[in-house]
């Protein structure tokens, strides 16, 4: 039946005619002109697809006959390089549970190879493991499963998988460079390997006479547990070697220097002013007031009231460190050297770093600190 054309025209239009607008698009709709199908297919939407379909994949049909079509719709998506969409109709083919060994080997190896090419490994070869079980000789599953466990790093998998598919196909040029090319790998991470153990068993022995040097100079250690259910013991050995937090202010750690003696990241607060400073390798025998006359050579920034100047340091500035357990405070005398100060019995040096705290002496702020705590003299 005809019908009036748009405004203005000059004829007629066909119901069910493409509209000249949108042509194209209503062509692309129709199964015939079709350039590719839909990945789902909405029947109550596409009908005509959906017969189609029907037709196709008529459930009266044998269970190897829709094996190999879902393998050749496969094949068709692996060509085109959609493999997420090849993966799925070989699935579907596995699905169809015939009893065709080879046929079902083929599933699995494609499917492989597509799981292959979208990164999945492991699925990779789970597939040329099982293809394999259905047909030993299949030499494409073989080689499948030697590149999965290259690209998973299982050098001496792959090598024996190699030399399986060699003994189908002593030629087989692939599994000859892969064979090579895994066994130079192979020996490459052992020799790695080796090199790591001595290394860290080199760092071990240093560090158990870093402790042995520590414990000899009567200084005492306190390593936090990483939760509050471990409990930290007192033993060498368990004073563990990873008490000396590398990840403190600078990754500074205590150490050994070649004349056997101690260097110490050592901090230094300012609670007046909400600063700190931080010595990465503060010499066991170096005192205090050295150290300070170096940091406060000139005036740091945020002493607007220049409390720090050089002159100051001996006669005004005071150093403490905290009793923790006890609430009290120790005061340092800035002659003092560091090692002085480690050997105190109060003295605990938390993480691996000494800390120290820095005052103005008799400041309004150093008044109101020490109120009502008890302190000590060193």
């Amino acid at each position: 039946m005809a019908e009036a054309g748009p405004a203005g025209g000059g004829g007629t239009r066909y119901r069910g005619a493409l509209h000249p607008d949108t042509w194209e698009e209503e062509l692309e709709a129709i199964p015939m002109f079709m350039k590719r199908c839909p990945a789902e297919i909405d029947a109550a939407r596409q009908p005509e697809l959906a017969c189609l379909q029907s037709l196709l994949f008529d459930e009266e049909r044998g269970p190897a006959e829709l094996a190999r079509m879902y393998k050749n719709e496969g094949n068709e998506y692996f060509r085109e390089r959609d493999y997420r969409r090849a993966v799925i109709a070989y699935t579907e083919g596995l699905k169809k549970k015939c009893e065709d060994p080879e046929l079902n080997a083929v599933l699995h190896t494609n499917r492989g190879a597509a799981q292959f090419y979208l990164g999945n490994y492991r699925s990779a070869l789970n597939d040329a493991i099982q293809a394999k079980k259905l047909k030993p000789t299949h030499l494409k599953a073989v080689i499948r499963g030697a590149l999965c466990h290259m690209e998973l790093k299982n050098f001496s998998e792959a090598i024996a998988w190699c030399e399986e598919g060699l003994q189908i196909d002593s030629k087989e040029k692939k599994l000859v460079e892969m064979r090579a090319k895994a066994d130079k790998l192979k020996r490459a991470e052992e020799r790695d390997a080796r090199k790591a153990k001595v290394m860290e068993k080199k760092e071990q022995c240093q560090k158990e006479i870093l402790l042995a040097a520590i414990k000899e100079r009567n200084i005492k250690l306190v390593l936090e547990p990483a939760n509050e259910e471990e409990e930290v013991s007192d033993g060498l050995a368990e004073i563990s070697l990873d008490g000396f937090h590398p990840d403190n202010a600078t990754g500074a750690k205590v150490h050994l220097d070649a004349d056997g003696n101690l260097n110490w990241p050592v901090l230094f607060l300012y609670p007046e002013h909400e600063q700190t400073d931080f010595i990465a390798a503060f010499h066991e025998n170096s005192r205090f007031i050295d150290h300070l006359m170096v940091m406060f050579a000139e005036l740091p920034p945020w002493d607007l009231e220049r409390k720090y100047l050089p002159s100051n340091l001996e006669n005004f500035f005071q150093l403490y460190f905290e009793d923790e357990e006890r609430t009290e405070m120790y005061e340092l005398n800035p002659e003092h050297t560091l090692l002085q100060v480690l050997q105190h019995e109060r003295y605990f040096v938390k993480a691996g770093t000494p800390t120290v705290l820095a005052f103005v002496k008799s400041s309004p702020f150093s008044k109101k600190y020490f109120s009502g705590k008890k302190v000590h003299q060193l």
